[in-house]
């Protein structure tokens, strides 16, 4: 009888814990910036996550490209440190490395501890490639997989459903996504924590919205900040490509992009709405947080760039990041300086676990002092060099193994390099908002910019600046780049020494 007693209240304790572990749903869209108004199609975003929780102003990636984004939004590692470096296999985008580095997701760690996890949508770009193992294969830590065959498309997809691939012609991506999220929901009851990340093709390119948005934004054309269009000749080489500025007859395109990009995201954003009516309707809604955010930002047009991400600029790091939940502040805006790698440690958080030692990012503060209002981050990229986006009309294409993305429709004007590799340290305190970054070329070019007075990065100033300064933010950056774990990578902001 006494054992019997035992057995009945430990049971019960568990079940009592497992109703105390908040559910978790992150939406992470693909390419999203904030700086050139990416946020303003997300009426539903604002009104359900924004208004009801926090909106971080603050928040950057660790690499402007989806692959090595994501891999750091799942793990909580730096670029250095998952060694996904770029979007090719060669490069480490779900390749054999990547295989042994994804056991140490935050999914793992919920799905450890009882969480039923679940993912719909783009995971990584390389995902279910025949040469390494194809769609069969379901990711560590998810109990319920339906993820997406490679690189983002919005029709003619297919979907490894927990291992069988299913393809699709003519069936909207996003609304299939948001299909299987809101099923999922009201299937899930209280006796059971969950976690879901849902991750839309939007609003990667091809920019296709679905035929009941298209035409929304056909009058909306690009936003032309200072940088817009602008002749460049102190930043790297690549930016200095020819043509620049780009031609008049080109702006019409940038427009296109830029509407269609909107208009491809109104899909995402009634998804949002149908998501918290889930979750409200089956009444899970007031313990669960919901995370949204991109992979990584994007320009349009800015210094004489076409439309692309990569580089170090704020368009292309910046990203939007709101959060609710029952420990959220809310109708808030926090602009304590957040990485996407911090993301991973604060979901393990928000389940009631430890994030692991090894991650380099930290938990985010949802109460933050100030000494999380101060900090160094670093942002690295390792540029690609793949022949087959370099079209043979253009006359770089002799060296087409040390570019990407050259296409006549770009006036030839590549988006990527080789030797488009660099490391910055993005620094924001109280009194400091800097950037300095270095790149592996054979000119060994550096650029450093005061974004309290340039905004718009429209001066490279490291010229003017003391070699003492530059010498100290290259330590800086050199300890950044080859840090490991929370506390190796979190170094305090401080004045610039001057020997």
């Amino acid at each position: 009888m006494l054992k019997y007693l035992l057995l009945t209240l430990t049971l019960a304790f568990v079940v009592v814990c497992q109703d105390d572990k908040p559910n978790i749903v992150v939406i992470i869209t693909d390419d999203q910036d904030v700086v050139l108004g990416g946020m303003y199609p997300m009426k539903n975003v604002q009104r359900l996550i924004g208004n009801e929780g926090t909106t971080f102003t603050n928040s950057f990636v660790t690499s402007p490209v989806c692959c090595p984004s994501r891999a750091s939004f799942l793990t909580g590692l730096h670029v250095h440190n998952h060694m996904t470096w770029n979007n090719t296999i060669v490069g480490g985008c779900y390749g054999q490395n990547w295989r042994s580095i994804e056991t140490q997701t935050f999914a793992t760690s919920l799905y450890n501890a009882g969480y039923n996890t679940f993912y719909a949508g783009k995971y990584l770009n390389r995902y279910a490639d025949p040469s390494i193992g194809g769609p069969e294969i379901i990711p560590p830590g998810w109990s319920d997989w339906h993820g997406l065959v490679g690189q983002s498309r919005y029709y003619n997809y297919t979907i490894s459903h927990n291992g069988v691939p299913i393809h699709s012609d003519d069936l909207y991506l996003t609304d299939i996504i948001r299909d299987l999220g809101t099923d999922f929901i009201l299937n899930q009851t209280e006796s059971q924590p969950f976690l879901m990340v849902l991750a839309p093709p939007a609003p990667h390119a091809p920019f296709t919205p679905p035929p009941r948005h298209q035409g929304v934004f056909k009058n909306v054309t690009a936003v032309q900040h200072p940088n817009f269009n602008v002749a460049v000749n102190d930043k790297h080489w690549i930016m200095r490509m020819p043509p620049s500025p780009l031609p008049a007859e080109m702006i019409p395109e940038l427009d296109r992009v830029y509407s269609s990009r909107w208009e491809s995201l109104l899909a995402v954003d009634e998804m949002v709405a149908d998501v918290v009516k889930a979750l409200d309707s089956n009444s899970l809604l007031s313990n669960t947080y919901l995370i949204f955010t991109s992979d990584n930002g994007y320009h349009i047009g800015q210094f004489s760039q076409v439309y692309d991400k990569r580089q170090p600029y704020e368009a292309d790091i910046r990203v939007p990041l709101v959060i609710r939940g029952p420990k959220v502040q809310k109708n808030k805006t926090n602009d304590q300086p957040i990485l996407n790698i911090d993301l991973a440690p604060t979901i393990i958080e928000l389940a009631g676990l430890s994030p692991p030692k090894s991650m380099d990012g930290r938990p985010i503060k949802f109460d933050a002092q100030n000494e999380e209002l101060e900090r160094n981050m670093l942002v690295e990229y390792y540029g690609e060099g793949e022949d087959t986006t370099v079209d043979p009309s253009c006359p770089w294409s002799y060296d087409r193994e040390n570019l990407a993305q050259c296409s006549p429709a770009y006036e030839c004007k590549c988006q990527d390099s080789r030797n488009n590799t660099y490391g910055c340290v993005r620094q924001i305190s109280r009194n400091i908002n800097k950037k300095f970054c270095s790149f592996a070329d054979s000119e060994n070019f550096t650029e450093m910019y005061d974004l309290n007075s340039d905004p718009y990065e429209l001066t490279n100033i490291i010229n003017q600046t003391l070699p003492s300064v530059k010498y100290w933010y290259q330590n800086l950056l050199s300890q950044l780049l080859t840090c490991k774990g929370h506390q190796n990578c979190d170094i305090p902001v401080e004045n610039p020494k001057i020997y």
